[in-house]
């Protein structure tokens, strides 16, 4: 191959992840100037690793890899909290707690599934309505334990992560131009 060639698929290359890396740092700044529950740093960092997101050439590229992430996201809850139950030692109260998060997160799950096809189908209003819906998962899973004295969610920091992907994609749908 000619270097000429070569250095034209390099420049190409280079070009196309900074505009990718443009993509993300542009939407996550509007995203977290928008919504106080949207951290920059954490909008990057759920983006910049995801190869599908590095090819995004618009936020609706994004909102879509969102919505993996999101459901990827709910999955690896369910799966932890699967671990927590398998914990003998958990007396009922904190068991009842997880077993309800743990069907939380499956109805979020759901949710975010059919928010997704919603998106594709550019019914923004179903889509919207359906990622909102799965919002409630981590809130209501949180405070489940906090209703008993002495009880603390073991599951917080999911909790919050969960909620704050959900915050990113409704925020980067509300980036799209319709």
């Amino acid at each position: 191959m000619k270097k000429s060639h070569l250095f034209s698929l390099v420049f190409f290359y280079l070009l196309l992840v900074s505009v990718s890396s443009d993509v993300i740092h542009d939407s996550c700044d509007k995203a977290a100037k928008g919504d106080p529950n949207i951290k920059f740093d954490f909008c990057v960092s759920s983006f910049e690793g995801n190869p599908k997101a590095k090819t995004a050439t618009g936020v609706a590229d994004l909102v879509k890899v969102a919505i993996e992430t999101a459901i990827g996201n709910a999955t690896s809850i369910g799966s932890i909290i699967s671990k927590l139950l398998d914990n003998k030692t958990l007396d009922t109260y904190a068991r009842n707690c997880l077993e309800d998060c743990s069907e939380l997160y499956s109805g979020a799950g759901s949710s975010i599934k059919s928010g997704g096809k919603a998106f594709e189908g550019k019914d923004y209003g179903t889509a919207n309505a359906e990622i909102s819906s799965a919002m409630d998962a981590p809130d209501t899973c949180e405070e489940q334990f906090k209703e008993k004295k002495g009880y603390v969610s073991p599951l917080t920091k999911e909790n919050n992560n969960f909620f704050q992907l959900l915050a990113i994609v409704l925020s980067f749908m509300n980036l799209v131009p319709k």
